[in-house]
């Protein structure tokens, strides 16, 4: 939670200054939850030290439980960051048309604690490792090539993998996305850490391609910005119309007519 927060702030050009914190967690008088308690917090400890970021204030929600059964931990992180010199917007989570989509870091198809795991009921297994000096690199090359204007897009993957973080960013572009180098399915939905997607103008490629290198950074070429289909080779092919419904008009459904405004 902590390493992904340094990529939304990295992903606008900011660099992390401090941290604070709410730690939700179920009744501690259970063992089991005693132990996330504690590991939570230590993993908190060794992320921010590792990321040199101080933890300034916090609070802790315990006890909480749903129909007689502990919540899942839901630790909640605020990162504050700051851009050095603001010349310019950031780019944000969006694709130009003809753009190049890159990844950067390391492709990944561990599946444990994904979106798409849960939704199969997979709840086992152990997360993708953290290694937080490759997390620091790609943190540092996103905030460089973001300040220096030479990407038009950028979205880490989080919540629900690649796949999710590409149609995020077409549907906030109007823009669809054509790719060609995901695996399979593992792949694209993998929620490993230290992952940053960003499009590039073809005349930048060689630019971020070269800097990747530079920082040790894994770059990998997935494919173009164009259309007006979310689609991935082999794997998944959506109308934008119709994932840009999904995405606009799934809330305001859920709550009613009353959420929208005429």
């Amino acid at each position: 939670t902590v390493a992904e927060s340094v990529l939304n702030l990295a992903c606008v050009g900011a660099r992390p200054l401090a941290v604070v914190n709410c730690l939700n967690f179920g009744n501690p008088e259970h063992p089991e939850v005693m132990w996330q308690l504690s590991e939570s917090i230590d993993g908190m400890a060794e992320a921010c030290e590792a990321f040199g970021i101080p933890v300034i204030g916090g609070n802790v929600s315990l006890y909480n439980e749903s129909r007689g059964a502990n919540i899942d931990p839901t630790p909640v992180v605020g990162l504050l960051g700051m851009v050095d010199s603001l010349e310019r917007r950031p780019p944000g989570v969006r694709v130009v048309e003809g753009g190049r989509l890159v990844l950067l870091g390391e492709p990944s198809s561990a599946l444990a604690g994904s979106r798409w795991a849960f939704s199969k009921g997979y709840r086992g297994g152990m997360l993708a490792e953290l290694d937080t000096d490759a997390h620091l690199r790609l943190a540092d090359l996103v905030r460089a090539l973001v300040a220096g204007d030479v990407v038009q897009g950028a979205h880490d993957v989080g919540n629900g993998g690649l796949g999710l973080a590409l149609a995020e960013m077409a549907v906030r572009s109007g823009v669809g996305v054509n790719v060609a180098r995901i695996a399979d399915h593992t792949e694209l939905f993998s929620e490993a850490p230290s992952r940053v997607v960003v499009c590039v103008d073809p005349e930048q490629l060689t630019v971020v391609e070269n800097a990747a290198e530079a920082a040790g950074v894994t770059a990998t070429r997935l494919g173009v910005a164009m259309g007006d289909r979310i689609a991935v080779k082999g794997l998944l092919d959506v109308g934008l119309a119709d994932a840009s419904a999904a995405w606009r008009d799934r809330l305001p459904d859920a709550l009613g007519a009353g959420t929208t405004q005429g």
